[in-house]
Parts: C-alpha cells; structure tokens; sequence
C-alpha cells in the first residue's frame, strides 16, 4: 500500500514551525480532562496536523517506547538549582510541593530568554547527542535549551529526559485516534503498533501503511481484554454458548514461535523472554508459525503456586538455577492466535480450542498447560464454583463466548471476568504523602497500620479508591493532625479508619508487619468505625494461614 497524505491532514511549511509547542499544548491539554470523548478529539486533531516524524514519536511516547536517559535527575536537579540561583534545600521543598520533578524544574527556572523552532523530534535528536559529550558539555547545552523553551515546552522536554510521562493515554485511545484520523480498520492498525518496532529504526509512513509485519518475528498480537461481570443474568443465550474457565493469577503473556526463534510479551508490551528461559526452550518445541496466549504462573506438580513467587522472577537480570527451582512456572495456555504461520483470531473459539487442545496433548508436558474448561451445567452450579476460586489459586471465572473470534482490546459482549470479592481489612491511616500530576498538591498516597497490641503496625499503602471530594478532606485532616516530618512523608495523628480491599496475601520478611498484599486499594472510607475498631495484625495472620498457602 502506498500512502498519500489526505487532504484534510497536509499543513504547509509555516505551520511546521514549532512543533514542540504543539506537542506540549496536547500534553497539557490531555492532563486536564478525564473525558475519554475529549482526549479523543485532542489526539485527533494533534496527528491530523503534526509532521510525520512527530507523530512518530508521539506514538512512540504514548507507548512506552521512550529515549534512552543520557542526563541523570541528579545532574537535572543539581543544574537547575545553578541556573535559578537556588540552595540544595529551596528546591527540595519545591519539589516536595509540587510532586513532580519535572514539573519542579520548569516553575523554578528563570523564564525564557530566546526561542527556538525545533519539533519534537529535533529535540529527542538533541537528547540522543547528548549522550557522547561530558558532563560541562551536557550542562551548557541543556542550560541553553531551558532558556529557549517556555515553561509549558519546558516540562515537556524535562519529561522527555526522565521518563515520565504520565498523562491517562491508554494504547486502545491511541489506536482509535490514529485509525479514525487515517481512516484505517483498527484491529490491523493495533497490530501494526504492537510489538518491537524503535523510531530511530522506521518511518511513520513504515509503519503504519508499508511495513510487512511477517519481516518482524517477534511481534505479538493485540491483546483481547475481558469486561467486568457482576452476575451472569444479563448474559445472553444460555449456558451451553459459553465456555467457562478459570481467571489464573499470573502474568498475562504471548508465546512466539517463528522460524525456530522463541518471543515472550507481556500485555505491557514488554518483551520478557530473557526472564523464563525454561518456557523459551519449551517453545522452541512448538510448531513453526505458533502463537499462543495465556498466563505464566508459578506452577509445580500439576498444581499454581501463591503469586509471589513470580515477583521474585521479574526484577533479577540474570535468573540464576537456584531460583529456578524456587520458583518453578509453566505457561497457561488458553487461546490459540496463529497456526502454523496462519492468523487464526477469526476462527471461532471452540475451534480455536479444539486445535489448542490437541497440540498441548502432543507437547511435553513440562512448563506448558491446558487451561481447565469447567463443565458445570448450569449457571447456578458455576457461581457455587467460582466461589472456591482461591482454593485454586485463581481469581474467579472467565465466561467466553463458544463462536467468538478473538478481538482487540476491550471490546465488550465475547469475553466476561467474573471476579470473586476482594478480601478487606479495616486499617487505620498513619502516614501519608503527596500524589503526582494533578494530585501534586494534595496528600493523597497513605500508608495504613493495624494494631499488634497496642502499637498501630504499617501493612499497606494505597492511593486509589477515594473520590475528589473525600480525598481533599483527607488532605485537610493530613494538614491539621500532622506529627512528624520525613522528607515528603507526614506522619498523621491516628483518627481515620479505612476498609482495604486486596486480591492476595503472602508471607514478606521485607515488610515490617511480616505480611504483603496483592493489590491493596481503597474500597471505602469508614466514619462510622473508630481506630480502636481496626482490624489486628493476628486477624491479617488468620487471612494469610487460610488463603497465603
């Protein structure tokens, strides 16, 4: 396919002029709404007019594949505090306030004295120069790139040296903005974005219209995510139209093999073989042109393992013998994507299934399974099941349309999870700290503690679950009750009582009350309990002997 630039999308010479100012009023535009119809509209417009290449690299920002760092944050915090004239301590209680240490930096530099055309591109250019020269060279030159940016553009290029762009983006948004923009089927677009593709390596024009994706072996797929399920009532048809299985703890991940080479992504689009060399050699054993999706969970004699175990596999460079047999995994297969080098997504799922079924059956069966199907003939009888879901190590039931193709994203009615409850402890509120972005300026991150006798004993931090409203009388009770002060942490006088939902608990010698949890959060704020009402660390004891095994 050759590309023609649409009418509607061609901008003439002039309007190329700043691009970066362009790029930093979608930034800041972007971060002050929540409406997804809106961010739409923004993305929409910013690559119906930005140049290719940087609507290369905005793609590129927007997920996840950033520059690499050639400038330090201590080098940035340290130049900035020589530029504005500052001590070490004003700008560490700046920074504090603010939350963000980008942000920090372009409100306390001088403004602007000069400017400069460059687009966004140009920058992230300048960035990758930076990388050969010393460190004098690298402060004059960043000095004199501050002074040519005006604040907005400013924290833009700080985020582009740290890394943190944090801005409600999600892929799916992406890939429907560039599809309605080009006028392009999403599901093939999403594909084409997917997988290990560099900007310093393609065109936008590549990759998007001309590229040949079977010259790339590694790339995956696009996920397929399920919907929320509050009870089968609503499901249409009957029983027998859905396969039922269970909802596995794991990491959610494809499996590759292409030309007698082994991929491993996990749905953050991170290519993570490296980090299970035993399931790259049991790939190796698959047919040429198989990609499988499925879990990879902590698994051993035909039994899943407390999730923990997995974590100790993910932040090692090298994965030693010794922690492969200490934590042990195996591949959950549940869906079949390509066969023998042929796309099969549009198949329906039974047939994926059935073909599925029949490989694993004639693979070794070390480090890969087959997904249980559950044969409950009723609904009732399925909801008594998923009730046992932790008992498996699970957490709760996927429910599948049997003549479904496998979609992209969330795409609703195919697929369904249906959850158990979350776990709950009453905890009491004894630190707290300042969120990031619009959050910067309240106390909105907690950590919470649990009695051990008479000593209130952390156990968890969250920061998700509050509303705005509740949140900013959080903050105020934060500000009037504070007793210490550690930096950006305030310790606060006892008085508020959270309920803390979490999916999971294990053992942890790393965490003082002995204990971790998977996914701790803010289910709801309860005024109606007082602290000496919060649950004890005895009771989070009992939780971890009946479910931790």
């Amino acid at each position: 396919m050759v590309y023609e630039t649409p009418e509607f999308v061609k901008i003439s010479e002039e309007n190329h002029k700043n691009h970066m100012k362009r790029f930093s009023n979608l930034i800041a535009q972007l971060d002050q709404t929540n409406k997804t119809g809106d961010k739409l509209g923004l993305l929409q417009a910013y690559f119906a007019q930005a140049p290719d290449q940087d609507r290369l690299w905005t793609l590129a920002l927007f997920t996840h594949k950033r520059p690499k760092r050639t400038v330090t944050t201590r080098q940035l915090r340290d130049w900035c505090c020589d530029r504005a004239g500052i001590p070490d301590w004003l700008f560490e209680e700046s920074y504090q306030t603010v939350g963000d240490l980008a942000e920090t930096i372009a409100l306390v530099l001088p403004d602007n004295t000069e400017r400069s055309e460059r687009s966004l591109h140009e920058w992230i250019q300048f960035l990758e120069k930076l990388k050969s020269q010393d460190e004098d060279s690298k402060k004059r030159e960043i000095a004199s790139a501050w002074n040519k940016l005006n604040r907005e553009e400013r924290l833009v290029f700080n985020k582009l040296i740290t890394g943190g762009f944090r801005i409600g983006v999600s892929q799916q948004l992406i890939t429907r903005a560039l599809a309605s923009t080009f006028d392009m089927e999403k599901s093939a677009l999403a594909h084409r974005i997917m997988g290990n593709w560099s900007p310093l390596e393609t065109t936008f024009t590549d990759l998007l219209f001309e590229a040949d994706l079977s010259s790339d072996r590694s790339r995956p797929y696009p996920f397929y995510l399920a919907h929320p399920l509050e009870g089968t009532e609503a499901l249409p048809g009957s029983r027998s139209d859905w396969l039922a299985e269970w909802k596995w703890d794991g990491i959610r991940g494809q499996l590759i093999q292409r030309k007698g080479e082994v991929f491993i992504w996990s749905r953050g689009e991170e290519l993570i073989t490296d980090k299970f060399p035993e399931l790259e050699q049991m790939g190796k054993n698959l047919p040429e042109g198989t990609v499988l999706d499925g879990e990879i969970m902590p698994f051993e004699n035909g039994n899943p393992l407390p999730f923990g175990l997995l974590q100790t596999r993910l932040g090692r460079k090298n994965v030693s013998a010794r922690l492969l047999r200490e934590a042990p995994v195996s591949f959950m297969a549940y869906d079949l994507l390509e066969w023998k080098g042929q796309d099969v997504r549009h198949w329906e799922l039974w047939k994926r299934r059935e073909t599925l079924a029949a490989l694993i059956h004639s693979m070794p069966k070390e480090n890969l399974e087959l997904s249980q199907v559950l044969t409950d003939s009723n609904w009732a009888e399925l909801a008594a099941l998923r009730e046992q879901s932790r008992s498996v190590k699970a957490e709760g039931l996927m429910l599948k349309r049997k003549d479904g193709s496998y979609e992209t994203g969330r795409k609703r009615g195919g697929w369904w999870k249906w959850k158990i409850d979350p776990l709950t402890v009453d905890g009491v509120m004894i630190y707290a700290q300042k969120g990031h972005g619009r959050r910067a300026n309240l106390y909105s991150d907690y950590t919470f503690g649990v009695w051990n006798g008479d000593t209130l004993v952390p156990f968890a931090k969250a920061y998700s679950g509050l509303t705005d409203q509740e949140m900013k009388a959080v903050d105020a009770y934060v500000k009037k009750n504070t007793r210490e002060r550690f930096g950006p942490v305030r310790t606060v006088t006892p008085g508020l009582v959270f309920e803390i939902a979490f999916e999971g608990i294990q053992e942890s010698p790393r965490h003082k009350s002995g204990i971790a949890l998977r996914f701790p959060r803010i289910h709801r704020w309860r005024r109606d309990k007082s602290i000496e009402s919060a649950n004890t660390l005895e009771d989070l004891q009992l939780l971890l002997e009946k479910y931790g095994k």
